[in-house]
């Protein structure tokens, strides 16, 4: 794959110009944006500045201890909104006028998706146990940005696997689906180190990544049954392959991804814990009257945290 052909390879403000400069997509970056800010910031700081108006369950679980806190993890961390709107440069830039209806809908969808993770935080919000590091800016940033209060399902997870996974559709859609099989992995292999790095710098638990595969099977079952669910969870933790090209000066490509410290038979614990977890909730939602009851009825099984 030529290196000018990554979608890592995009800047992310290609796409931002061009919101403004397209009036098709104006729209939807005006209700997208919102949503963002007011389902994962405003619901959070309300609920730091106004404590005991909302839960706060503590979702910690035994087997984040065999989890290492690696702070050299935290770029890979903080990629994950450029990592959804790269995608929508690379597509802007390759397919012009041809994707605007794609862009405009994946943007839309974007949107719905914070929306529809705040049916879960509107009711009972959950955190996790981190160190208070702050010896490197980006961790100062997050500890002064981020009240952490968004723990199930994870936001982060459920970002970078709609990406993944409308990638691959947007690209058949636009009878590049052959063709764009490199760049589709590519994308893959960056929804994996996200979700790995939520871990290593200790912004969620092992049971966030469930709650979240759970989410996103239920927001749009055809982008991600079962079985890719299952086949997401079982390449967790891999390391990039060799046929991925690093972009020059790109330091958040998956190729780039600081190593995997966890023994084998850990790794086989951990995975076989989040989709196990990730199975329960898909039973349970089956028979529910919505979709986020399993994981209200999960939170309730752990101690307020406040």
């Amino acid at each position: 794959m030529k290196t000018s052909d990554s979608v890592y390879g995009e800047k992310w403000m290609y796409a931002a110009l061009m919101s403004f400069l397209v009036p098709s997509l104006r729209p939807a970056f005006g209700r997208c944006v919102p949503s963002i800010f007011f389902n994962f910031f405003y619901r959070q700081y309300h609920a730091a500045f106004f404590k005991g108006r909302i839960k706060v369950t503590g979702v910690d679980h035994p087997l984040d201890e065999k989890i290492p806190f690696n702070p050299a993890w935290v770029t890979i961390y903080l990629d994950f909104i450029y990592y959804w709107i790269r995608m929508l440069s690379f597509f802007l830039r390759r397919y012009g006028r041809k994707s605007y209806a794609h862009v405009k809908d994946f943007i839309f969808s974007m949107g719905k998706l914070y929306a529809y993770a705040a049916e879960v935080y509107s009711k009972n919000m959950s955190t996790t146990k981190r160190p208070f590091y702050i010896a490197r800016p980006r961790f100062f940033l997050i500890h002064l940005v981020d009240p952490h209060l968004m723990c199930i399902p994870s936001l982060h997870v459920m970002v970078v696997i709609h990406t993944f996974t409308m990638f691959e559709k947007i690209a058949r859609s636009l009878g590049d689906g052959y063709e764009l099989k490199e760049q589709a992995a590519e994308m893959k292999q960056g929804a994996l180190a996200i979700s790995a790095a939520i871990l290593f710098v200790k912004q969620h638990s092992v049971n966030c990544i469930s709650a979240a595969m759970y989410a996103m099977t239920s927001y749009n079952y055809s982008l991600f049954p079962p079985e890719e669910a299952k086949a997401f969870t079982d390449l967790l933790f891999s390391a990039a392959p060799s046929s991925l090209v690093m972009p020059k000066g790109c330091g958040v490509h998956p190729a780039a991804a600081p190593s995997i410290r966890i023994p084998q038979e850990d790794q086989a614990q951990i995975k076989a814990h989040i989709f196990s977890l990730y199975n329960r909730f898909l039973e349970e939602g089956k028979s529910a009257k919505s979709w986020e009851e399993p994981l209200l009825n999960f939170l309730k099984t752990y101690k307020l945290f406040n």
